[in-house]
This record gives structure tokens, sequence and C-alpha cells, in this order.
């Protein structure tokens, strides 16, 4: 399938998000799709399958012009598109999300469960995912869901597959597998549009690579003929110099330890501590219990036994209000679901965790929520005309802005980051890593879960690698090589 896109301008009432957009994707290409957060690349996928619709431009699809009504329309001419936030139905099965919308039936209108379950079996096993098709996909972790997203596209016989940050909760070695099914459909001619902010999967699956800016297209190219920091300068409009700022850390008192911490069948006898002015990364392959590790510590799971010290002093934390209380922030992986209320303002959002710091006997002063709120929308360069803007409308990089925002307003003392760069764009990313050595050089001790090795590696003082529910090692210095990650993370030595 041959798509052209000519010309392509949408406006969301007085913001322009697209300003003539040029795009074209062959059969049988990889074409990456790349631009900062609020670029518009999204907004454009969208407007080819349907989502929205166009207020001017051409689309055409083998040389016929064309407008899909809807997603559905677009799927069923083989289009299928595969977003950054998952659609995934909680209470529904594995096997039920993976056919919803296309049950096969037997005679008399039963389903016909046993061929929906041998081709899930076939799609998960191509995918080298091993989940029972009876699990509420609730019950899975992110990178499971984003996985069952993926299944679901392969089981369409789509010509053209559109994934918008496939990889954000993939671990390594998923990630070899998905460029492994990748580079099988390229070679049945099937289509697939690239859209990531990591710049070594692009060079690494990509054929061409289209690079937008502020709503228009900057240019297109063969992957062989750039490099990675001619991308990243069309992409944020200057140069910018070294991916990860150099850290100077300077350890003081423990400000956490936690001691034989368990919960039964995630985790075991975990014990770790982090100073003052210190990142400690926490890697590991998906479902290793890092995650849970952290939940655990802010109170939003039951720890079974175990000790959890702060400043040398044992708390109990029984639930997140304990954790917020003791000076303890957590950002989740799971920004859409656990760490925004969509429907809510910035203002209110960053607010919620706050409301202490601007009530005065049970009133709270609009004045001071205001400041509060400008200074950090300003502080972490939030794209918005307003912080009245529902958090939901906002860019995936914009809103992890405001979910960090809402937890440096508590003045933490320990602050941990899961998933804290995932989906957002590298000019923002080294945003976040700049705001990350200015916390440490005040102090605060930081914890950062990551899926990315290069990222653990560059911003980590200490690296703690988890395998199967217990800390298969630490390392530091020249140690800490990706070599090494993952061969404690696979459980070697």
């Amino acid at each position: 399938m041959h798509i052209e896109m000519h010309g392509i301008h949408k406006a969301f009432g007085t913001n322009q998000v697209l300003k003539g957009v040029d795009f074209e994707l062959r059969q049988g290409e990889v074409h990456a799709l790349m631009g900062e957060n609020g670029a518009g690349k999204s907004t454009l996928m969208n407007i080819l399958v349907g989502l929205h619709a166009l207020d001017e431009g051409k689309i055409t699809v083998d040389g016929k012009e064309t407008v899909f009504s809807n997603p559905g329309e677009a799927e069923k001419q083989g289009i299928t598109f595969i977003h950054q936030e998952l659609n995934i139905w909680p209470e529904m099965t594995v096997l039920e999300n993976l056919f919803i919308g296309r049950e096969l039936n037997l005679p008399y209108g039963l389903l016909d469960t046993r061929k929906m379950k041998r081709l899930a079996r076939e799609q998960l096993q191509r995918l080298s995912v091993d989940l029972p098709l009876n699990r509420e996909a609730g019950a899975c972790s992110v990178g499971q869901q984003q996985m069952i997203e993926i299944a679901k596209a392969l089981m369409t016989d789509a010509k053209v597959i559109i994934m918008d940050e496939p990889t954000a909760a993939l671990t390594e070695r998923e990630i070899v597998k998905l460029f492994e099914v990748i580079r099988a459909l390229k070679a049945e001619g099937v289509s697939i549009v690239y859209i990531s902010h990591r710049m070594e999967e692009i060079f690494a699956i990509c054929d061409r690579i289209t690079v937008m800016r502020d709503g228009i297209t900057v240019d297109t190219k063969d992957i062989p003929a750039t490099n990675f920091d001619e991308v990243v300068r069309k992409m944020v409009g200057r140069e910018l110099t070294e991916r990860y700022p150099k850290r100077n850390p300077k350890p003081g008192e423990v400000v956490l330890e936690v001691k034989n911490a368990t919960r039964r069948g995630l985790f075991e006898n975990i014990s770790f501590k982090v100073h003052a002015g210190e990142v400690v990364g926490f890697s590991g392959l998906m479902g290793a219990g890092r995650t849970e590790i952290m939940r655990a510590i802010f109170g939003l799971d039951k720890l079974h036994s175990g000790e959890i010290m702060l400043k040398g002093k044992k708390i109990n934390i029984r639930r997140p209000e304990d954790a917020v209380r003791h000076g303890i922030g957590f950002i989740t992986e799971d920004r859409k679901d656990e760490g925004l209320v969509l429907d809510f303002s910035i203002r209110e959002n960053m607010a919620l965790p706050n409301l202490f710091s601007f009530t005065s006997k049970g009133f709270i002063s609009s004045r001071k929520e205001k400041e509060f709120v400008d200074t950090l929308v300003k502080r972490l360069q939030v794209k918005t005309q307003s912080a009245e803007t529902p958090a939901g409308s906002l860019s995936g990089g914009n809103q992890q802005k405001v979910v960090i925002a809402k937890w440096i307003g508590i003045g933490p003392s320990l602050l941990i980051l899961d998933e804290p760069t995932r989906g957002v764009d590298v000019g923002a990313k080294r945003e976040i890593y700049q705001l990350i050595n200015e916390l440490t050089d005040r102090g605060v001790a930081i914890i950062m879960v990551s899926s990315e090795l290069p990222e653990v590696l560059g911003m980590s003082d200490r690296i703690i690698v988890v395998h199967e529910g217990h800390i298969g090692g630490e390392l530091t210095g020249s140690e800490a090589t990706q070599e090494n990650i993952m061969t404690l993370a696979t459980g070697g030595q």
C-alpha cells in the first residue's frame, strides 16, 4: 500500500496543530515519524485513520483520493493504528481484548472460542509472550498490555501498521523480538509508520525518516543519509549538546533504607539504601519486580514483611498519604490511569498533592495556588495556552511534565521515578535530566526505574539490577555496562 498526504492542515479551536504537512509512506518500508511532543505526529496519523477530520489537504491511497470517516473503516482497508495510550479493557480477559469487535462465531451465533484461543496463542507465541488467555488485562503489566495491543494489530492482516511509541514499556529482549516481527512484516510487503523518541531504535529498524516541528514537515531523508545530531537539530530547531548532562554527585546522609522487604509472589528480601543527592537506577527485565517494589514503598501495595527506614527512623507506610506526609513522591509508570486525572485541568492536577501548602483554615488561597502552578508550568516548560487546559488534551510528554511538577511541588526528600521519560521527546528528556540534577544538587534522593539502558547508565550513580523478585546485583563505575546489566537481569553473575 502506498500512501501520500499533501498539505494537511488541522486546528483545534484557535490552536493550529498542523500547518501544511506532507508525508509519504511507500509499500514495504519502515518509516520513522519524529518530532518533539506537540509537533503533530499523532494528530497526522489520527487524520489518516479517520479519528480526526482534516481541515485542508489531500490523502491518496494507492493513487486514489481517500478519506476515512472512522478508524474501523481504515482498518477494513488494511490500516491499523497502535496508539501510545493503550486501548485496553482492564476488566476483560486477554483473549477478549484480542478479539473485541472481531469475535469469531459458530453457527447459531455461538462464539468459536477454540479457534479464537488457537489464533491468540499463535500471535502471542510469535511475539514470545507467555500470558494466560483468561487473565484480566488490567492485571497485566503496562509492558504486557503493550504486547497485547501489538498482537491485536498483527491479527488484522494489516497492510499498514502505525506504531506510536511501541517499545515504551518493553524490555530490551522484547524490543529485539518486536524488531524481528517488524522485519518479517516488511518482507511480506507491510508498511510501518514508526513513531518513537528512541534514536537508537530509529537507526536500527527504519528505512526513512520524516521530521516534524511545530506542525510542519521539516525534512524527509533516507536513514543512511542522516545522523543523530542532524535529526535532533531538525526536531528542536537548535543544537542539543550532550544527551545526558554531566552529574557531580555528592551523596549525603542515608535518606531511605529498605530492609528485607517482601511481598509474596512478587519480590523477596529486598534490601538497599539511597543517599541524599544521588540517583539510584533500578534495571531488570519486565516482570522482574522493579515497579512492584516501588509501589510497596509508596504504600500503593502492602508489604508482607520487612522494614522501611527514612533518615534513620522506621516508618509505617500503609497508604500513599503516609508516604506523601513523609516527603516521598512517586511518578508512576502509568501516567494515564495513575499519574493524572485527565478530565482535571493542569492547575488542579499540579495542586492535588500540595493543597495543604496554600490552604488556611479550610480555605484555598487562589492567588497562592495560581502562583504555585504558574511557577511550575514555566519551570518545566509545559506547552499549553492556559493552566486551565484539561491534562488529557496535552501531548504525552507534556502530561509527563505535569506529573513530575505535582510531586516536585511537595518538596520531597525522596522521589521515585518509574519510567520518567517514557514517550517524551529528546529535547524534553534533557530538560527532565537537568531537573533531576537540580533536585539532587538540593539533596533530594532519587530512585529511577527505567527500561532504557542508555538512560540508566547515563543518569545513575549506582545501578541495582532486579531478577525475578530478587536483587541480582549492584553496579557502579566501570562495572556499569549494558552487558553487565543484562547478565545480572537474566540471572547471571
